[in-house]
């Protein structure tokens, strides 16, 4: 039983902290800097490497063909 409450607490404790943060008006401007949005678009490099990641390749972004050069 008290393992079960200690577990709760934890998991209480551990949802609170990721509580959402509200944002300031002032700090808006800041925010919506070219520098600081998360993506350039689908040419990003940093989308091309969660892609790569995920397909567990690389390449294969450019044109398509088998290398034979029979396109």
């Amino acid at each position: 039983m008290k393992v079960k409450l200690v577990t709760s607490l934890c998991v209480v404790s551990l949802l609170s902290l990721t509580a959402c943060e509200t944002v300031q008006p002032w700090e808006r401007g800041t925010l919506a800097k070219p520098e600081m949005q998360l993506s350039e678009g689908l040419n990003s490099p940093l989308y091309q490497q969660v892609y790569d990641s995920k397909e567990a390749s690389s390449g294969g972004s450019g044109a398509a063909g088998a290398g034979c050069g029979c396109n």
